[in-house]
């Protein structure tokens, strides 16, 4: 099977892919630990040998660490005040109106996905969650389908149909181990069927957010995505993997959630007229209950905005506030669609709006989330060596959304 080597450039980088089949993988919510914790039982073989062979470090991702906004850096290779996604959900003041940020109209910058399939090559992309396909697969040539509903892909719309017969895989329930492994049996299974050859392939969290990295579930999951990681390397494939964010328990010692309703705070101490916006706000709430480290404030009129923000920063459990033009040079967001003050919460502390606007009843079991600094530094994981110039990157401050880079342009073959 041939496999196109042409160059493409793509937000000022130009990528040169290998004669091979090439795989990126979000490991949705796959902080450190939960590999460390896996491979210290060695139940990991694949990714050990994976790691001794080529690379494993820690690399800084996007703020708010969230996953729409992660997965669009990656599939960009830039931060979000350049590709313009900055949460799962916004308050879009052109509508006056809050709004899940699932769509591609919203994305201000080209993906690397569209520009591989321009240059040639084969491309698929594979979601657990529908909420990222139409972002991931923007102006792309090529397949695109969740697992969430891949019984429903069609040719004309998904670039492929009949999953589950073409694939031999049955859709999965979304709140299950299965939505992941889902995604990564997709990816072999084109690979082996030659159906694609540049692929990037994201799980989802449901796992993290319900269980510890020492609980025997995760350590089951984790084995099992080892093992489709054995079966792409079999494949002669050139795997770079990384996490959109990390997760954490976000709990008191009695095991209920940790959280501060800032909107009720800030409607207590100042008056009415405070709209806080919780951007980890997505429509699966038996994750996390719309509940996470970071929210942006839309301020009343008339309110002194450097009086809210002292007084959001005094509050035990917040631990960085910041102003829109703070927000935008130093947690690299865009400046039309933040608030006026985002807040971020300490490492066991979730903020949210109301009591009213959240339901904790969904959750599985004691709360576990991200969005904060917390959760920003993620793995990044290479299948092969890396070149002396990428060996320089990794040692500075690499970014998850550097991973093409590094998977593409930053590794040699023996």
């Amino acid at each position: 099977m041939s496999i196109s080597t042409t160059s493409f450039t793509v937000n000022n980088k130009t990528y040169s892919p290998p004669a091979r089949p090439v795989v990126v993988i979000c490991l949705d919510g796959s902080a450190d630990e939960y590999l460390d914790a896996t491979m210290a039982r060695d139940r990991m073989p694949n990714l050990k040998k994976m790691t001794q062979a080529g690379y494993r470090g820690m690399v800084r991702g996007a703020l708010p660490s969230f996953t729409n906004v992660n997965n669009s850096s990656i599939v960009t290779g830039v931060t979000p005040a350049v590709h313009g996604i900055c949460g799962n959900f916004f308050f879009d003041t052109r509508r006056g109106e809050e709004v899940m940020m699932n769509s591609s109209e919203y994305l201000r910058a080209e993906t690397i996905l569209a520009a591989a399939a321009n240059a040639g090559r084969k491309v698929a992309v594979v979601t657990a969650k529908e909420k990222l396909r139409d972002i991931l697969s923007h102006k792309m040539n090529g397949i695109a389908f969740s697992a969430e509903k891949a019984n429903q892909a069609q040719v004309a719309t998904h670039g492929i149909g009949n999953v589950e017969e073409v694939l031999g895989l049955p859709t999965p329930a979304i709140y299950s181990a299965d939505a992941s492994l889902f995604v990564l049996r997709a990816g072999v299974a084109m690979i082996e069927k030659g159906m694609a050859d540049f692929l990037y392939l994201s799980l989802t969290d449901y796992m993290q957010h319900t269980y510890a990295p020492e609980d025997e579930p995760s350590l089951a999951f984790y084995e099992a995505i080892d093992h489709e990681l054995g079966r792409l390397l079999a494949q002669g494939t050139v795997v770079g993997a990384t996490a959109d964010h990390g997760m954490n328990a976000k709990q008191k010692a009695d095991g209920s959630p940790n959280v501060l309703f800032i909107e009720t705070m800030l409607t207590a101490q100042f008056g009415e007229g405070f709209r806080v916006i919780c951007p980890i706000t997505d429509p699966y709430v038996k994750h996390h209950g719309a509940l996470g480290s970071y929210v942006a404030v839309h301020l009343p009129e008339g309110a002194d905005e450097a009086d809210v923000a002292a007084w959001l920063q005094q509050q035990p459990g917040i631990t960085e506030v910041h102003n829109k033009a703070m927000a935008v040079h130093l947690l690299e967001q865009p400046e039309d669609r933040i608030g006026d003050l985002v807040v971020l919460s300490a490492r066991d502390v979730v903020v949210g709006r109301t009591p009213a606007h959240h339901d904790l009843s969904a959750l599985d079991s004691g709360l576990r989330s991200h969005g904060g600094r917390y959760e920003e530094m993620v793995p990044l994981l290479i299948s092969h060596p890396l070149r002396a110039e990428y060996k320089g990157k990794a040692a500075g401050d690499p970014r998850n959304f550097d991973v093409f880079d590094f998977t593409v342009n930053g590794t040699y073959f023996n």
